[in-house]
């Protein structure tokens, strides 16, 4: 038997299409072939997409507080690094518990259960972040950063699920559970 990629020869904006229908082959296609580990740049990519995801999640946190419409500049700044220092405090908490639950329940596709393996397997899944942007130009309600959340989540699993070919009940556990203790310590900093 052969197995072939066929996304190997697509554009890509097309891979970004079959990404955003949330198709498996797509996601095993872009983590396995494109951002692969034997890739000289991988570390300065992992770290440049990771501090790019922190960044989105500080604004949809600042987005999602009431209070920042009316500071003076001094309020405005304090508040950013609160909101910055929030968002790097929930996403560590995120990616820890993501990352012991998933060594713990799960066994990995060779070659892909290290930290930095989990960790740009969500940073690349959570791509949709990237519309929360729009909100700077576009005005939307707040409850809009909902629904990308939801989004988002959804191709977390995915892609949780083609790295470590568990089950679906497993990769919903494993995503809610993280997902609600990353709100749950935002909250609680809030």
């Amino acid at each position: 038997m052969i197995f072939a990629d066929e996304y190997i020869e697509c554009e890509l904006l097309i891979l970004v299409i079959v990404l955003v229908l949330h198709k498996p082959q797509a996601y095993r296609h872009l983590l396995f072939n494109v951002l692969h580990r034997n890739n000289s740049d991988f570390d300065t990519l992992l770290f440049k997409a990771s501090f790019f995801f922190l960044f989105v999640d500080a604004y949809k946190l600042w987005i999602l507080n009431e209070t920042s419409k009316e500071l003076s500049v001094l309020s405005l700044l304090t508040l950013g690094l609160k909101t910055l220092g929030c968002s790097l405090i929930g996403n560590l908490v995120f990616f820890c518990v993501l990352f012991v639950f998933s060594r713990r329940f799960y066994t990995f596709i060779e070659d892909f259960s290290g930290f930095k393996d989990v960790l740009l397997t969500v940073v690349a899944s959570s791509y949709l972040k990237i519309y929360m942007l729009s909100m700077l130009i576009w005005e939307f309600p707040a409850s809009m950063v909902h629904i990308i959340d939801l989004f988002v989540m959804s191709s977390n699993l995915v892609a949780l699920r083609v790295i470590s070919e568990s089950s679906f009940t497993k990769c919903v556990g494993l995503c809610l559970g993280a997902h609600a203790i990353k709100f749950f310590v935002n909250w609680m900093l809030k």
